[in-house]
């Protein structure tokens, strides 16, 4: 095997040898094609270049030189002769790449079986190094606890005793040494070493030494504590001999001076140093200080010279006597509930925003500092709460509580919305904690600095009382001229009806009192006196007049929508105020309070003392005799349902729902409210039924008016002057009546627009007007030309009510009333014929309702129509 490979090696190399000339040039035979296994595996190698080859080195280069002549023949038999070769040699090449597959196979077996081989060794290791591992751990967490590890451990632990006892023998005999200077030499030379030393240690140490000797001062020396105790001899029961005794054989020193005297020096040493790092920024030496003054002292010194000589301070100190200026423009929009407010007071505003960078930038200082940075966090963001902030809030309050009420809760109100701001602001941002939110020590610190702000301002009930109090200033304000107005119209009750109507007159009155009562107060800024006078519609020389002087209009004692409105939106802005000022436990009464104060504002000053006046008006009109009775009171009814919707609404969606958590308290706001709403709607009733009574009683007068020659005009009259009228169609009565109506109903139609409250108003009229024209018609006489004017008429009324927007069960009226005026033109076989058709006339009548019709006819005693008259 070895030789036939290499003779096949040197024939392969040979063969690529003779390769390349293969394609190129061939000698005038055919030769046998010569390709080797790299020609199959050239990357360039293509089946039909190579098919195409072996075609070529078949056929002789004479033929191929000769192909154009037509005489030479195909000769197959050199192609196949090349085919065959090519074949064979690919065989060889088949059976040689076998072989290398199968050398290289049986190398691969024997690799793989030596990986085998060299994993198992490799795991056998590893068994073994974890075994060693277990078995060295095994002995040094053995049982026997003098064994192993275990003694290694109790050694070190004993050495670690031995070093903390030779330190604290160390310690001792250090303090006693320096207890025996300072006591015998007066003087503590060994401290002031290591003092002067300057490292931070060496300080430690002295604060700890210091406050060491200072006990046994107080002990072994209490002659130098004696003015603490009172006792000159002895400091207490237990070491007073010892201290005596002691004191004998030594020179008498001031222990407790010099101590003191020296941690003074300490102190102030280390209180120098730390400012001068930190005008240094060298936040190193500051927290080496800072570290050794809170063993000192807990850090109280230290934190108290950071804070109160920040310049922050410093700089505020200086400013904070100044006045707050308030300009004109902004004093007003403070002032005027109709405005928008202004916002925060700018000084205010500005401290604010100086507050949130300084403490910002002073916490990243503190953080690098201080080693206790929560701390000093703390007491920096109390200093600036309780100091700066507080004083400028009080004299911005101060300030504008000397303007009105109102301008005192909107200050108070955007004051803390805006410290609100900055405090959510520093949460965010985390100060000392920063990118991540404040800590849980510093939340607190912050939310305990705002309330502790706004307290004075919360207790009790100090705030709705405010609230309430500015609310029924800027009320009385608005309904003054209308209380004015309507006091004088009300007279002094001579009726029972009348007295009933007396509580609203002296609620009025005491309304109006209060309000000239609060005008003339000393204690009432100009400018709140101005706003409320302004408000009333009154110029300041009018405040001087008094009530009985004030000029008022019919317009000031009819009820406003706008007034209405302003006076929710004022109503609005408290419930707002409230809920972001007050606690939420005391939301709910907060609110019930404003509620009674709406309803005894708008709802029984305002809306029920219009309407009892239009019901005062409409009762007067009753007794009108010869003038058509005046209707126009109906039109305040239009305004009063607008308000009454108005707040109905305002209360059943806003503040109802707001005081949802209390459940008794939203329960009584429901029926105080309901009991509210239910008296003005029947008043409203009242003054509507009251209103058909005047018309009705109206009607009845015109109608009264009818002659009784109407429907009988006599032959002569049906011509000439005399019988003119009759060009119109329907008599005067009727055209008068028709005139009135109409004038009524436009009214109407003024006063309570196109609603279904006006459906039901003018059904329940004109039911009533159907039975007043039924009584009507049962008067008079007709004859024959007067039936014709009876259909007129009733076409006339009929008229009129369809015009109006009824409800549709009175649509069978309309048939009645056609069917009354069809008794009076037909004839009695007619009639007779009409009734023996129907079982009624139509709507709700029998046929015995029309009788007194037909007895008014003018042939009722003919023989045909008394033979109607006996069917009935």
């Amino acid at each position: 095997m070895p030789g036939a490979l290499g003779d096949r090696t040197l024939s392969t190399a040979s063969s690529n040898s003779h390769a390349a000339s293969t394609y190129s040039t061939r000698s005038l035979f055919p030769q046998a094609p010569v390709f080797t296994l790299d020609t199959f595996s050239d990357r360039d190698f293509l089946v039909k270049d190579f098919v195409e080859a072996l075609s070529d080195s078949a056929v002789p280069p004479s033929r191929r030189s000769g192909a154009a002549s037509q005489s030479n023949a195909f000769d197959p038999k050199p192609l196949i002769r090349s085919f065959e070769h090519a074949l064979n040699r690919m065989s060889d090449l088949s059976g040689d790449l076998e072989l290398r597959e199968n050398e290289l196979s049986g190398a691969v077996r024997r690799a793989e079986a030596q990986h085998t081989a060299n994993v198992h060794s490799l795991g056998r290791r590893l068994e073994q190094t974890v075994d060693s591992f277990n078995r060295l751990d095994a002995s040094l967490n053995g049982d026997d606890y003098e064994s192993g590890g275990n003694a290694v451990v109790k050694i070190g632990e004993k050495l670690e005793e031995l070093d903390r006892q030779r330190s604290r023998a160390l310690d001792a005999k250090f303090l006693i040494q320096c207890w025996m200077e300072v006591s015998e030499r007066g003087e503590l030379l060994l401290l002031e070493d290591i003092r002067r030393q300057g490292s931070g240690e060496g300080k430690v140490r002295c604060a700890h030494i210091a406050s060491q000797l200072s006990k046994i001062s107080q002990r072994l020396d209490p002659e130098s504590w004696s003015h603490v105790n009172g006792n000159s001899k002895l400091a207490n029961g237990v070491n007073g001999k010892i201290g005596s005794a002691y004191d004998q054989k030594r020179r008498h020193h001031n222990t407790r001076e010099l101590i003191e005297k020296f941690s003074e020096t300490l102190e102030k040493d280390l209180l120098k140093s730390f400012d001068d790092f930190y005008r240094r920024e060298n936040f190193e030496g500051m927290r080496e200080c800072a570290n050794v003054l809170y063993d000192f002292n807990g850090g109280a010194s230290v934190i108290g010279a950071f804070v109160n000589q920040h310049q922050f301070f410093i700089n505020r100190d200086q400013l904070i006597t100044e006045e707050v200026a308030a300009d004109a423009e902004t004093s007003d929009r403070l002032a005027d509930p109709d405005a928008e407010p202004p916002g925060v007071e700018p000084s205010l505003q500005s401290l604010i925003d100086e507050v949130k960078i300084v403490v910002q930038e002073e916490s990243i200082i503190i953080k690098r500092a201080f080693p206790y940075s929560e701390q000093v966090l703390g007491k920096f963001l109390q200093r600036i709460f309780q100091q700066s902030i507080q004083q400028r809030l009080e004299m911005v309050l101060e300030k504008v509580s000397k303007i009105s009420s109102l301008a005192f809760l909107r200050s108070l109100q955007a004051a803390r919305s805006c410290i609100s701001t900055l405090i959510d602001d520093l949460k965010s941002h985390g100060l000392t904690e920063h990118p991540e939110p404040a800590s849980p020590q510093i939340t607190i610190i912050l939310d305990q600095q705002f309330d502790d702000l706004f307290v004075p301002y919360f207790v009790g009930s100090s705030y709705i009382e405010r609230e309430k109090r500015s609310l029924e200033e800027l009320y009385s304000s608005l309904l003054f001229k209308f209380t004015i107005f309507h006091s004088r119209r009300r007279k002094i009750p001579t009726t029972f009806m009348k007295s009933l109507a007396k509580s609203g007159s002296e609620m009025l009155a005491s309304a109006r009192d209060a309000y000239v009562e609060r005008l003339d107060s000393s204690d009432l800024a100009p400018a709140q006196k101005a706003m409320l006078l302004r408000v009333a519609g009154l110029k300041d020389s009018e405040s001087a007049k008094t009530q009985t002087e004030i000029e008022v209009t019919d317009q000031d004692g009819v009820l406003s929508v706008d007034n209405a409105k302003r006076m929710l939106k004022w109503l609005a802005e408290a419930v707002g105020r409230g809920l972001e000022l007050s606690a939420g436990n005391e939301t709910a009464r907060d609110i019930a309070a404003l509620l009674n104060l709406l309803l005894i504002n708008m709802g029984e000053i305002y809306i029920e003392t219009a309407l009892d006046s239009a019901s005062d008006i409409a009762a007067s009109q009753e007794t009108v005799k010869n003038n058509e009775p005046d209707l126009s009171f109906l039109i305040g009814l239009r305004s009063a349902i607008g308000i009454m919707y108005l707040m109905n609404t305002c209360i059943r969606t806003v503040l109802i729902p707001l005081a949802s958590v209390n459940v008794t308290l939203r329960r009584d706001m429901e029926k105080t409210s309901n009991l509210a709403m239910d008296r003005m709607e029947e008043k409203v009733n009242s003054i509507m039924q009251r209103s058909i009574d005047v018309v009705i009683t109206w009607a009845t007068k015109l109608l009264a008016r009818q002659k009784k020659d109407d429907f009988r005009p006599r032959d002569d009259a049906l011509s000439g002057v005399a019988g003119a009228w009759l060009e119109q169609l329907q008599t005067p009565t009727c055209q008068a009546t028709f005139n009135f109506f109409t004038r009524f109903h436009n009214l109407a139609l003024t006063a309570l627009s196109p609603s279904s409250n006006l459906t039901a108003f003018l059904t329940e009229l004109a039911i009533s007007f159907r039975g007043l024209l039924l009584e009507h018609f049962k008067k008079f006489s007709v004859n024959a030309a007067g039936g014709i004017v009876v259909t007129k008429d009733i076409s006339k009324y009929i008229e009129l009510l369809r015009s109006w927007n009824l409800d549709p069960s009175f649509d069978p009226s309309f048939e009645v009333l056609t069917e009354i005026g069809n008794l009076f033109v037909i004839g009695p076989d007619a009639l007779k014929e009409r009734l023996r058709g129907k079982g009624s006339v139509g709507g709700p009548w029998e046929r015995g309702d029309v009788r007194p019709y037909v007895l008014k006819r003018e042939d009722a005693g003919s023989v045909g129509v008394q033979s109607v008259l006996n069917s009935l």
